[in-house]
């Protein structure tokens, strides 16, 4: 049995009726050495293994926002948050692929209806990896279904997944005749999205993740769907970017807790930098480390721990570090209040307010990491399989995530002004 079993089996004493946000938490502090220990086998498979995987079952971990009304304990996405960042600490590999394939069924239970709830949430656990970006195709069945076909990438979370829910062009009618004519590009209509959730029975996981420089083993890998079927109650059509809950949401009616009215562009920008400071945390442990198992490389040679320059360095990016975790609470916080108020609070300003602050807790993490531990470990801190240099790596390739890179450094920045100054 391995140190993860035997460490939330211990925690899991109490019968689920009696599962608290803080026993949850409490399970995922437990399993942090058993994480820590095998990031290096999590790289190589490329996904966690699976008695991590029945491990976080066994622990709820995939239950945490799924409804009560479906079993789940409809505790607070902060609560889940809390835990992604524990285990993205501990390995970032593993926290990246929990994080974002279980974090979705906050969205399936906000945005689907009833029928599609039941279905979907039928299994218990849950784990989805949302794609936001258009692959792929969708086409109406003569029982008045969809028809998908398509690769979706960057798929975190596919190794374990129940569902995917992606976004596809609709095509086959009038309105998405002309998509892609070149001839036409000028008067052609935008193309019809569709936004979807298909049953794993549905697709498949292609074998395409592991050589990247970080993240190697996110389970990030690609799936493929050919000539997939979901019934019509599966699919919303709608741009996902132009998704608004200001007239309320289908989970907003169904369920008691009103996270499932909170907007979702905001809830995937605090994954998103949950994650972030606990690959920068897990930086500072390593880092930590060092301080007492390394010296100076100057007489009298003591440890670093003595030193007063490695003193600085160390107390400036555990001040950022902690500054950054602090605003990404303060975030978090922000989003339930704003999920909790009257239907209509949560505006797109406000959507995007959370957004941008999610950004600047991710910026300045990241800068402890890269401008004050990674440089000051030293070379042999950073060699090939020490945990810094996998920390560094895995962030740097975090960083590239289109949404963090792109969207919240570009448009989210241009909306916000916009909406704010348009009320002036």
């Amino acid at each position: 049995m391995t140190t993860t079993e035997n460490a939330v089996r211990a925690a899991a004493a109490p019968s689920e009726s009696e599962v608290t946000p803080a026993l949850l938490i409490e399970r995922a502090e437990a399993m942090v050495p058993g994480l820590v220990a095998r990031q290096h086998e999590t790289e190589r498979r490329t996904y966690y293994a699976e008695d991590t995987h029945q491990a976080f079952r066994d622990a709820g971990f995939y239950r945490v926002t799924v409804p009560k009304r479906y079993g789940g304990y409809e505790f607070s996405f902060d609560t889940f948050l809390q835990i992604a960042m524990i285990l993205t600490r501990a390995c970032a590999s593993t926290g990246w692929m929990y994080c974002l394939g279980a974090a979705h069924s906050l969205f399936a239970g906000s945005m689907f209806g009833e029928k599609a709830q039941a279905e979907i949430f039928g299994a218990g656990d849950f784990i989805a990896p949302l794609v936001n970006a258009p692959y792929g195709t969708a086409r109406r069945a003569e029982d008045g279904g969809w028809i998908l076909d398509g690769v979706w990438r960057y798929c975190s979370g596919a190794p374990y997944a129940t569902h995917l829910i992606g976004n596809t062009v609709i095509v086959g009618d009038d309105d998405a005749g002309n998509a892609g004519r070149a001839d036409d590009a000028d008067d052609a209509a935008p193309p019809r999205r569709l936004l979807f959730i298909a049953p794993r029975d549905q697709w498949e996981m292609l074998d395409d993740w592991g050589g990247q420089l970080g993240l190697k083993g996110s389970g990030s890998h690609s799936i493929r769907i050919s000539g997939g079927r979901i019934p019509e109650h599966f699919g919303i059509e709608v741009n996902f970017e132009e998704i608004s809950v200001t007239d309320g949401t289908p989970g907003r009616e169904l369920h008691e807790h009103p996270q499932y009215g909170g907007a979702p562009a905001s809830s995937m920008a605090l994954e998103g930098a949950h994650i972030a400071v606990g690959m920068c945390q897990g930086a500072l442990d390593a880092y930590t480390e060092l301080m007492f198992s390394r010296t100076t490389i100057l007489p009298p040679f003591a440890p670093r721990a003595q030193d007063p320059d490695y003193q600085l360095w160390y107390g400036k990016a555990s001040g950022m570090i902690d500054a950054a975790e602090t605003l990404v609470l303060a975030a978090s916080r922000r989003w339930h209040e704003l999920s909790e108020q009257p239907v209509g609070a949560f505006t797109a300003e406000e959507d995007l307010r959370v957004a941008i602050t999610c950004r600047e807790a991710t910026e300045l993490a990241w800068r402890a990491v890269d401008e004050i531990l990674q440089p000051t470990a030293g070379s042999p801190a950073v060699r090939e399989g020490t945990r810094l240099e996998r920390v560094w790596r895995d962030l740097s390739t975090g960083r590239t995530h289109a949404s963090s890179a792109v969207l919240l450094t570009t448009v989210a920045n241009r909306g916000y002004a916009q909406l704010k100054l348009h009320r002036r």
